[in-house]
């Protein structure tokens, strides 16, 4: 059974960073694409990023392009989400996903909140 487990969220202050993790189980991780979709109140969810199986492609939202990087360690079996000079629009619930591409995915994590104070 496949698990996703995110951790690192928090409250920070504008222009601070946060690194979130989310470590994955149950099926081979270095076979997989990884994404990161957020989703503040009353806003659908939004994809934020996406890592290929090895590592080499990369895709952001245009919104956190230059300040958000994704990154994998496959001997660890986890993806993470570096978040640079955080901004009060940052605001939401962060999500990992594991699938196929930057489009398809078939697991999702519980999510974990991440608050940006002005």
């Amino acid at each position: 059974q496949v698990q996703l487990v995110e951790s690192g969220g928090g409250s920070v202050q504008a222009g601070g960073s946060l690194r979130l993790s989310c470590a994955a189980s149950g099926r081979t991780f270095s076979s997989y694409a990884m994404g990161w979709f957020r989703q503040a109140p009353g806003k659908d969810r939004e994809f934020v990023a996406n890592i290929n199986w090895n590592g080499f492609t990369t895709y952001y939202a245009d919104s956190v392009k230059g300040r958000f990087t994704i990154s994998r360690d496959n001997a660890k079996n986890t993806v993470y989400l570096q978040m640079n000079s955080l901004k009060p629009e940052d605001t939401a619930v962060y999500y990992c996903a594991q699938g196929y591409s930057r489009d398809s995915y078939d697991y999702w994590g519980q999510g974990t909140q991440v608050t940006v104070s002005s």
